[in-house]
This record gives C-alpha cells, structure tokens and sequence, in this order.
C-alpha cells in the first residue's frame, strides 16, 4: 500500500513539476495609424525565439545582448515573414528599424520595431494575417493591439483564427468584447497556480467537515474525514458555491482596482504570494489550516490572485475607449473558465467521493502540489529557475 502511495505521489509531482504559472507562449503586436503610415511594436519572447531560430550561440543556456543582437536580422527576417498588413489598396511592407529588450510578467522579450506604407489612400480597414509559431506551437497567442486617432482596439490571433479584418473607422466593440472574454477563458485555463489553488479548496467540498474531537484525547487523529463521512450532491455543491462566490468575488475586486490603475503591487511580490496561497490551500487537506473557513481562505487569497489576473491586462493593454467593457469582459470569461474546472470537477468528485482513489487524490495529490507550489516560491522570491519546462 505505501508504495503504491509513493508512486502515485512521484507520479503526480512529474506531471505538476513542468506546469508553468501563467501563459505558455504569447506575444504582444501594436499597431498605430497615421494616415498610409503605420508604426509597429512587436514584443516577442526571448525563450520562443531561441527555441524557434536558435539564439544562445555558445549553448551555455544564457542568452547574452551580444548573441541575441547577433541574431538581430534572423530574428526580423522570421518575425516578419510571419505577419502581414494589407489595406483595401494591397499589401503594407514592413520594415524592421529597431530592436530592444523588455520585460513583461513571464520574462525577456525581444522588442522589434517596424514601420509600413500602406499605398494609395489612408485605409479604412485593415486585414491582418498573424502566423508566429504557428507550425511549433498551436497554443501560441498574438495579442493585438491597434490605435488609430482616437480609437484604440484590441485583437487575438492564434493558429485557429490567423487572419482578421479590422474596420479602423468604425471599431466592432462587440468582437472587441468577445476577444477579451476569449481571452479571460484563456488566461484561467493556463493559470496552473489559479487553478490548482482552486481545486485544492475544492477536493474536500464533498466530504463532511471532521467531527470535534476533545483536545483532552491523547489518541493521535487523522486530519482527514474517513471516506464514509461524504456529504450529499446538494451539500457538496452548496459548499462549492461559496468557496467560488467567495474567490470570484474577491479577485473580481483586485482586478478592476489594479486594471484601473488604482492599486499597483510589484509582480514578483503577486506571484510569490499566489504561490504561497496555492501551498496553504494544499496543506490544509492535510493539516487543518483553515478550521472550517475554506470560503474565507478564498476569499482572501483571491484578493492576491486578482493582481496575478490584473497583470495579464497591463501586457495586453486596456483601450480607453471602452476600458470598463474590456475589464468587464476578461472577467466575464475567467469566470466561465473557472465554472468550466467546477462543472467537470463536482459530479466526478462526487461519484469517486467513497473510493480510495479519490482519497489518495486528497492526500498524495494535495502533498504533490503543495510541493510544486513550494519550487515556484522559491523560483518566484528568488528571481531563479529550478525547473524546466
């Protein structure tokens, strides 16, 4: 029995350990229009780029500025080859001016500057075809961002929908909306810490709280309810309730503050803490941490996490003509994303709630991902990577 424990455990963490925090591969494409005239930004990350084109000349596993400016024409060439702008008078050439390196939430990117000529008349709309990694990785997104006078809109590209046509007169604030709840879907279903932060709440929601026992009683007590002590499906899904109204709630509040600017923590201070959230959320499936108070836990700790969800906002870039629409439609599909893990997690953890198996989940599973949780703590508080993916 322990060594089928220990395997599970050892099986668990090798299938946790590579999981990233947040977003796989993404890069971030503004776009401003000045009549024919057209000025690009084109942030793409560094670790892609190497895995794509090779940008670490000497192997050692470090990129340098000098190799990474070694490969500055390889890298506008492949980027470039890979996007195209055409108007209602034909295609826009692009042409690299400049690169830098920037940092966003998840790492160093290579920051490619270029400009375009569009012929003819000052389009009024314009088609763009995004192909970035579309032959390496089919869950790259392009994140769009287009100005043009006072209308500022937003798009995202992926290998499923790799070209789109974009009115510059008249900006589709209904497919602008639907991109940010795409989005929001998205961000929550990559969210590894999110959701493995979520799940640990919820892997006793359909058991019973333990019984009191005397503290007088010198018998040592397991933490754990026995797996006769479940609870019934409308139980089960009244406390699932309140552990994700509390969450949603919570995050929804941070969210739109640190959106709008009104309260701004540093990033490696968020990510730490959502780190340190996931662990505690894990251990009290073992300890018990939080007394009965798991939709208080999540409620706090959502507090923290709506700063994680607010920092994918700051990369993308909020269009002031229709900011609260955007922030309100990134929520609206983090929300169906998380309903998403809830609806496909109570009606199996309930069915399984009696078995062995689905105690082993409580008490290995919770083990292993508290010490997953614990190397990104480590990685995230000491700016380091202990783990590749």
């Amino acid at each position: 029995m322990k060594r089928r424990v220990v395997v599970l455990f050892l099986l668990l963490c090798a299938w946790l350990a590579p999981a990233q925090a947040h977003k796989p591969s993404d890069s971030y494409l503004s776009l401003a229009v000045h009549g024919q005239q057209i000025e690009g930004q084109w942030d793409i990350a560094l670790r892609d780029l190497d895995f794509a084109i090779g940008l670490d000349g000497n192997g050692d596993g470090a990129l340098t500025w000098d190799e990474i400016r070694a490969r500055h024409d390889a890298i506008a060439a492949y980027a470039l080859q890979r996007l195209q702008v055409a108007s209602d008078q034909g295609v826009c050439p692009l042409k690299a001016v400049a690169q830098l390196i920037d940092s966003h939430t998840d790492g160093a990117y290579n920051v490619l500057r270029f400009q375009a000529t569009c012929p003819g008349a000052a389009p009024a709309n314009l088609s763009i075809g995004y192909t970035l990694f579309a032959d390496l990785d089919p869950q790259h997104k392009g994140l769009l961002k287009l100005a043009s006078g006072d209308n500022t809109q937003t798009a995202i590209f992926d290998p499923d929908s790799p070209r789109q046509n974009i009115s510059l007169a008249a900006p589709d604030r209904l497919a602008q909306f639907g991109a940010y709840v795409k989005h929001g879907i998205w961000h929550i279903w990559i969210g590894y810490d999110h959701i493995l932060f979520l799940l640990s709440l919820l892997l006793p929601a359909v058991l019973l709280p333990q019984a009191h026992q005397s503290t007088r009683s010198n018998v040592p007590q397991n933490p754990l309810p026995p797996a006769a002590e479940s609870r019934g499906l409308r139980g089960a899904f009244i406390d699932v309730l309140k552990v994700v109204t509390a969450f949603t709630l919570a995050h929804s509040i941070t969210l739109t503050l640190a959106s709008l600017s009104l309260i701004s923590l540093p990033s490696r201070w968020v990510e730490s803490a959502i780190a340190a959230s996931v662990i505690l959320a894990a251990l009290n499936n073992l300890l018990p941490l939080f007394r009965g108070k798991r939709p208080v836990a999540a409620f706090v700790f959502g507090l923290i996490h709506g700063f994680g969800f607010a920092s994918v906002l700051r990369d993308l870039g909020l269009p002031q003509g229709s900011l609260l629409a955007s922030l309100f439609g990134f929520n609206v599909g983090v929300e169906i994303g998380q309903l998403a893990i809830v609806a496909a997690f109570l009606p199996l953890a309930w069915l399984l709630r009696k078995t062995w198996f689905y105690r082993q989940v409580l008490t290995v599973g919770s083990l292993a991902i508290a010490v997953v949780a614990a190397v990104w703590l480590v990685e995230r508080m000491a700016d380091i990577k202990l783990i590749s993916a």
